[in-house]
């Protein structure tokens, strides 16, 4: 069996991929044998950008990453959120061309890993390639919860539902153990993913504050009432297709 460091880019993907599957030892032994290239971004540099062919994908270890789009006027949409053990340009494998971009929304660490070791650990182990399809999916998924709240929530529902499904995500992959987590995206990054401005955002924060669901503290907020903040989100998390929900 490899021993591998908890905090080493292997563990995080092992350990994203087991909030969704079950992994026996091979197939984690598997994992930690592939092939990496580390390389650290600053803030707002792009990782990948729209109309790349690229020959890696792309495993986030540390920070937080969006995939976005570019309108042609200029307005950034902010399509979903990514932490670390996740794969945002997982699809690389199959579609050559790169019809989004991926930015770093902090300074963050990567690890690329090459299509071809990507493609023989998916031809030689049937499991992980179920679960890297697992993972498309809940993509999949995830992109349809956001299109129905944009489309039909209203805006304390959006931010509301935001706040929860980060949190829900933060806590399955253990990078939280208690309701207090540091916001890694700003307002302004809020509003490009939800549809809404800045201005609005930050009223809405502020009437979540007044109803007594959330405290914030410079970059660090904290969740008062998960019940009720649950409730003014519509947020259930079962679109997130968690083995354990954290909540």
């Amino acid at each position: 069996m490899t021993t591998i460091a908890e905090d080493s880019p292997h563990a995080r993907l092992i350990r994203k991929l087991e909030t969704i599957t079950v992994l026996n030892r091979d197939d984690r032994d598997a994992i930690a044998a592939l092939p990496l290239r580390a390389k650290s971004f600053e803030e707002n540099q792009d990782l990948v950008r729209q109309g790349d062919r690229p020959s890696e994908c792309c495993l986030l270890v540390e920070g937080f990453v969006c995939r976005y789009k570019v309108l042609g006027e200029g307005q950034r949409q902010i399509m979903s959120f990514h932490l670390p053990g996740d794969i945002p340009d997982l699809q690389s494998l199959h579609l050559k061309v790169m019809d989004h971009g991926l930015g770093a929304l902090t300074p963050v660490t990567v690890a690329f890993i090459p299509h071809e070791a990507m493609e023989e650990i998916t031809r030689s182990r049937p499991t992980i390639a179920a679960a890297f399809w697992r993972d498309t999916l809940i993509d999949a998924a995830v992109f349809r919860e956001w299109l129905a709240g944009v489309g039909r929530r209203s805006a304390h529902q959006r931010i509301a539902h935001l706040i929860c499904e980060l949190c829900t995500r933060l806590k399955a992959l253990g990078l939280i153990d208690n309701p207090s987590f540091q916001l890694m995206v700003t307002q302004a990054e809020v509003a490009d993913a939800l549809g809404l401005s800045s201005v609005h955002v930050n009223r809405v924060l502020q009437d979540l504050r007044r109803d007594g669901l959330i405290a914030i503290q410079g970059r660090v907020l904290k969740i008062l009432d998960w019940e009720g903040l649950k409730e003014a989100g519509d947020f259930d998390s079962e679109y997130l297709h968690l083995r354990h929900d954290p909540s």
